[in-house]
C-alpha cells in the first residue's frame, strides 16, 4: 500500500468519524470525492507495479545484451580465435557457423558460399539454414487467389 493510499484511507476514516451521510447534499460530495480518491490511489499503486515490472524485465534484458556483446564483440571476426588455430582459417574469408539443431560447429568459406544451396550439418544432416515459408504463400507453394 502506498503513501497515497494510506492518506486516503486515513480521511476515509475521518469521514466515517464524522457520521456523513449520503442523504445531505454537501456531505454526499465529499464522499464521492473520497470515492474518487480511493480509484485513484488504487490506479497509481498499479502503474508503480507495472513499472517495477518493466524496470526488472529491462534490466533483465540489459544482462542479456551485454552478455550477446561479450559474446558477437569477443574479438574483431565475431568468433574466438583461442579455440582454433590462426594458421587453419584462411583470412577473412572463411567463418564458423554453429548448427541451430545440435550445435556442432563447421567452418564456410564466404567466397565460396551459394545461397542457393542446401547445406547440411555433417553431425545431424539437418539444414544449417532451413527455409522460410513465404507469408504470401500457402502451404502448397502456390500464390493466394484474392478474395472475390
Amino acid at each position: 500500500m502506498s503513501d497515497l493510499s494510506k492518506k486516503v484511507e486515513y480521511l476515509k476514516g475521518l469521514a466515517d468519524g464524522m457520521n456523513l451521510k449520503e442523504d445531505k447534499q454537501d456531505q454526499r460530495f465529499l464522499l464521492k470525492i473520497l470515492e474518487v480518491l480511493e480509484e485513484v490511489a488504487e490506479g497509481i499503486d498499479e502503474l508503480y507495479e507495472v513499472q517495477d515490472e518493466m524496470n526488472e524485465y529491462l534490466e533483465n534484458m540489459d544482462e542479456d545484451l551485454a552478455i550477446l556483446e561479450e559474446i558477437v564483440f569477443e574479438d574483431e571476426d565475431g568468433f574466438d580465435l583461442d579455440d582454433q588455430d590462426e594458421d587453419d582459417l584462411e583470412g577473412d574469408s572463411v567463418i564458423e557457423y554453429e548448427c541451430p539443431h545440435c550445435g556442432s560447429k563447421t567452418r564456410f568459406d564466404i567466397t565460396d558460399f551459394d545461397f542457393d544451396e542446401d547445406y547440411l550439418c555433417p553431425q545431424c544432416q539437418q539444414p544449417f539454414f532451413p527455409e522460410q515459408e513465404d507469408e504470401d504463400e500457402d502451404e502448397d507453394g502456390d500464390e493466394p487467389q484474392p478474395d472475390r
